[in-house]
């Protein structure tokens, strides 16, 4: 009997030695391991968590999400200035009908207007007060044409009369250096029938159907403009823009993603509130005399300071105007001022002082 305890203590003894054993062995593997991860199906130890709401996470994160990229066209990339403007592109003009030269310009399926797929180039950081200068007579003389588009900066716009005959070559040296272009509409001016606009002006005798057709034979000549203008060289189709067609013609420019700057001095009072309109500030070569043109510029810049942003205008492409022009803009930058497409200054308020 006391053998056979003797020999159960001694069981027993040896049975808690190898239970805490294997407690310290299995102690000592899990501080080198770590805990082992529950098995496929298994319910996780609960532990205390905090719960936040998306808004408050996001506004304790230093990081801010990236918002999704969106593919951009090539084509819808601001140019720098001087960049060539891009070619018509066929997706934003209607098919010509009528053996019209080129197809009436629309706005693309991709809801891009021509005013902005045909602009010329601009800084868009340079604060700096800003001149445009409209450029007219192009494509009359092919002579003329050539020497300001050789000799002018690319920031100056041209317009081009919708009587130039066979402007194709012209106009694909206009873009490829970089001038943006707008197309000259004829009006019927104020001195009229002693000034004669053309057998395609706007009349306020004709009918509307008889203007609406005379626009889109205008619009029809060439392609690739970003805008219209009445300012067409010594015409200015004075009558024409204060008759009660000219409300037809605006709606007609807007719906066509056109902009339209005016021969007179505001934006037209019966322009549609989404159009972009504006008005020229000063004619600069009338009379085209060397002193008279300087201090038309003069003038110029000292309005650009006072507005922020003006237009000033040169009727036809004469030798005198071209070479005060070249040599004006050449310092420009030195006194403080930005030469800008028109473009660039069309959708501005007219007579905002820069200050403000």
């Amino acid at each position: 009997m006391a053998a056979s305890s003797r020999r159960a203590g001694r069981a027993l003894a040896a049975f808690w030695i190898i239970v805490l054993t294997g407690t310290a062995l299995g102690a000592g593997t899990l501080q080198i391991l770590g805990p082992m991860a529950p098995e496929a199906g298994g319910a996780e130890t609960p532990r205390e968590v905090t719960v936040q709401s998306y808004h408050e996470a996001a506004a304790q994160s230093p990081i801010v999400p990236e918002p999704p990229r969106q593919s951009t066209p090539a084509a819808s990339a601001p140019l720098k200035p001087g960049a060539p403007v891009p070619a018509p592109q066929a997706a934003m003009l209607e098919t010509p009908i009528g053996g019209a030269p080129a197809g009436l310009p629309q706005v693309g399926p991709d809801g891009r207007k021509p005013m902005h797929a045909y602009a010329a180039g601009v800084d868009p950081y340079d604060g700096r007060p800003r001149i445009a200068l409209l450029f007219g007579g192009i494509g009359l003389s092919e002579s003329d044409s050539e020497d300001a588009l050789h000799s002018l900066p690319a920031a100056i716009s041209f317009v081009v009369s919708s009587y130039a005959a066979k402007p194709d070559h012209l106009l694909a040296d206009i873009r490829a250096a970089g001038h943006e272009f707008l197309v000259a509409l004829p009006m019927e001016p104020r001195n009229y029938p002693l000034d004669d606009p053309g057998n395609q002006a706007l009349l306020t005798s004709a009918t509307p159907a008889q203007n609406a057709k005379r626009l889109d034979w205008s619009l029809s000549r060439f392609a690739g403009y970003a805008g219209v203008t009445n300012a067409a060289g010594n015409l200015r189709g004075e009558r024409f823009a204060a008759g009660g067609q000219m409300t037809a013609v605006l709606q007609a420019l807007a719906r066509r993603g056109l902009f339209y700057i005016d021969s007179g001095t505001a934006r037209p009072a019966d322009a549609p509130p989404s159009m972009v309109a504006r008005g020229i500030d000063l004619v600069l070569d009338e009379p085209a005399v060397r002193t008279e043109i300087e201090a038309k510029l003069a003038t110029l810049e000292a309005m650009a300071r006072e507005r922020g942003a003006v237009i000033g205008f040169a009727t036809l492409p004469r030798p005198v105007t071209i070479d005060r022009i070249a040599a004006w803009t050449a310092k420009l930058s030195e006194h403080g001022i930005a030469l800008v497409p028109v473009s660039a200054v069309a959708a501005m308020p007219p007579f905002v002082s820069h200050s403000q």
